[in-house]
């Protein structure tokens, strides 16, 4: 007597190769942020070092301690899920590194706009890693890894909090200081023009 058991194997096994490859993406995922997070340890260091207010300063170094433990975090999910901790090259996060590296370069330093400026560049990294946590943490519990979700939920909910905090230092006094300056600086130009005008004539 024929049994429906040949009819079912093909969308079990369909839906194995499913859960693999959602898996391979999930592992994937996972070492893009491993990378991301470890060049932004490195990044955090140069940004503190360029920052005008002691206010941020503190919160680039509040940051720097929070990513250590944020990927100590990670071992253990790797540790969880028996894989290797390792990094995959994230072009995202190298970019978003890369465009805070240029407003160093091409702000003047010990000004209220560079830190205004510094600001945006961290909060776009932050961006960054609530979206990528926040889908980890989904998937993981898709996939019923739950110790995992929990771990990666901490470090989203961390994220989430680093980005109110550069927030509220930027709307607190940063971005009204940065704006005095130009304010200053184009009287300042307005008044050596009209003084090298006057000379002149």
């Amino acid at each position: 007597m024929a049994t429906k058991t040949a009819t079912s194997a093909p969308g079990h096994t369909n839906g194995q190769k499913r859960e693999g490859l959602l898996e391979k993406f999930f592992l994937d995922q996972l070492k893009d942020i491993y990378y991301a997070e470890q060049q932004m340890l490195k990044a955090l260091k140069e940004m503190k070092a360029a920052s005008t207010t002691e206010e941020l300063e503190d919160a680039f170094e509040n940051h720097h301690m929070q990513t250590e433990k944020q990927i100590k975090r990670l071992d253990k999910v790797f540790q969880i899920l028996k894989e290797k901790p390792e990094g995959k090259r994230c072009e995202a996060m190298d970019g978003l590194i890369k465009e805070a590296k240029t407003i160093i370069n091409e702000t003047k330093e010990g000004t209220m706009t560079r830190d205004a400026a510094l600001i945006i560049a961290a909060q776009k990294v932050e961006h960054y890693e609530i979206a990528t946590y926040g889908g980890l943490v989904q998937l993981a519990l898709t996939l019923g890894k739950h110790r995992a979700a929990a771990l990666l939920d901490k470090t989203l909910l961390e994220e989430e909090q680093t980005d109110h905090n550069l927030t509220y230092i930027a709307e607190a006094h940063i971005n009204f200081e940065a704006e005095e300056e130009d304010e200053k600086t184009e009287k300042s130009m307005e008044s050596s023009s009209a003084s090298a005008s006057s000379s002149y004539n």
